[in-house]
């Protein structure tokens, strides 16, 4: 999952941001409105948080821009104002969530978990393909029953690759969806992510490779087919 977080005291920001990285969810930071649309232009999240005070265009134009696009993005608006009047206007903006400060980081990912559950309604909460089971909420997956630890950044990788159920997925999407954006474009982090992912879940090889278009979930090997290829 990646989600922007727009909230202009930073050192909120980047808490938010380590703390969310450490439940394998990418976050990218912007400090005002301005910097809220350029990133929402150029990326694709799964979730927006939104602070409503911030400078600029405030976070409630945001949340206008946001469903004036149609795209459907989530909106978690994570403010002060605390008093009903303000839950209810925020709501009536378009906000699917309403967070209020202080708050607890568990509760804000667990809230995210449901926000990004709720606009996949069509994937069951604990998701299984190919004797593979991944548990988003408790970040827990199992192959053929058999346990499997993973790293925070191959989960949040394997999550991306799951929710495709089979579809190639590129090592750019791979890059966007599971890092955040002050990671270099021409780094080899996707490789070998993917590589160290494979050996993680043993054999047969369950991520395949398709040359010059990316990585999926070889279903085929579930089924006593040929196992995953590697690249």
């Amino acid at each position: 999952m990646r989600v922007l977080v727009v909230e202009d005291e930073l050192y909120m920001a980047e808490a938010i941001r380590d703390g969310l990285r450490l439940e394998a969810i990418a976050a990218d930071i912007a400090g005002d409105g301005h910097t809220a649309l350029e990133l929402l232009s150029v990326n694709a999240y799964d979730i927006a948080v939104l602070d409503r005070d911030i400078p600029g265009p405030s976070g409630d134009e945001i949340a206008e821009h946001i469903v004036a696009s149609g795209s459907g993005l989530p909106i978690l608006m994570l403010t002060a104002a605390d008093r009903l009047d303000d839950k209810t206007s925020g709501f009536e903006l378009g906000a699917d969530d309403y967070l209020t400060k202080p708050f607890d980081l568990r509760e804000l990912v667990l809230r995210l978990r449901a926000l990004d559950r709720r606009r996949a309604h069509s994937r069951p909460p604990v998701r299984e393909i190919a004797g593979l089971r991944l548990d988003p909420f408790r970040r827990e997956v199992y192959r053929d029953g058999r346990y499997v630890a993973l790293t925070r950044k191959q989960f949040a990788v394997l999550e991306v690759l799951v929710a495709a159920e089979g579809g190639v997925i590129s090592a750019e999407e791979l890059l966007e969806r599971a890092w955040d954006e002050n990671t270099d474009p021409f780094t080899n982090a996707v490789r070998i992510t993917v590589s160290a992912l494979r050996k993680r879940l043993g054999e047969p090889g369950l991520i395949a490779t398709v040359p010059g278009v990316g990585y999926c979930i070889d279903t085929r090997s579930a089924a006593g087919g040929r196992g995953a290829e590697g690249g």
